[in-house]
């Protein structure tokens, strides 16, 4: 794909984003979201089961803070030592870093309480956006764009698109089964991530760009 359909796709998915969270926080801040938040939960909660459980509160755990530190810090160093990628160890770093910060300034403004049926864990803190959610689509979509760049593969590429997107769905998922976010926190944390990656992805091609860094891909 040329590069500058590339940066265009990136930027138009950027502003899709963004557009998709101010329409949530819209619907949510006017409480138009209640019915279908109340819906979903009560339908989901019907499925509460030990060993449906025991697999939620694995995913959860891959998705909270201190497991995304750890795999991001893995994969820095992976990205570092064995394929010597400095440039886009940056962009992952940065993307993390800005994800988290995004998340508790979102948090702190629209201070959402948590839902309070089907809890199945305890956990404080404001509802919307939904961290997890946020961290596990940043962390899988970027690292998607990274490692696409070095898989020739068209059935590695597919391979890689279904694990990130399993992982990204399923740690949300895993959220509104144990009961500790609405469903349109969860949308919300994925439109506004999509926002700040593809945000920074296209920076990061502009960059490449300019500098005369940009390889060819096919």
């Amino acid at each position: 794909m040329p590069l500058e359909k590339q940066l265009s796709k990136a930027f138009l998915i950027s502003l899709a984003g963004l557009i998709g969270f101010i329409g949530t926080s819209f619907l949510i801040r006017m409480e138009h979201v209640v019915q279908f938040d109340l819906s979903v939960l009560s339908a989901i909660s019907k499925l509460v089961n030990p060993l449906l459980t025991s697999i939620m509160l694995f995913f959860s755990f891959i998705g909270n803070p201190s497991s995304v530190v750890v795999l991001t810090i893995l994969i820095m160093f992976f990205l570092y030592v064995i394929l010597r990628h400095r440039r886009e160890l940056i962009l992952l770093a940065t993307v993390m870093l800005g994800t988290s910060i995004l998340n508790i300034l979102l948090k702190l403004i629209f201070q959402r309480v948590r839902p309070e049926i089907n809890i199945l864990i305890e956990q404080t803190g404001y509802s919307f956006p939904s961290g997890h959610s946020m961290g596990a689509f940043s962390l899988y979509a970027i690292l998607t764009f990274i490692l696409w760049r070095h898989v020739p593969s068209k059935l590695g590429r597919f391979f890689l698109i279904l694990f990130s997107t399993c992982m990204i769905i399923t740690i949300g998922i895993s959220r509104l089964y144990l009961g500790v976010h609405y469903p349109s926190d969860v949308i919300g944390a994925y439109f506004i991530s999509g926002f700040w990656v593809f945000l920074a992805i296209w920076f990061f091609q502009s960059w490449e760009e300019r500098k005369g860094i940009q390889k060819e891909t096919k």
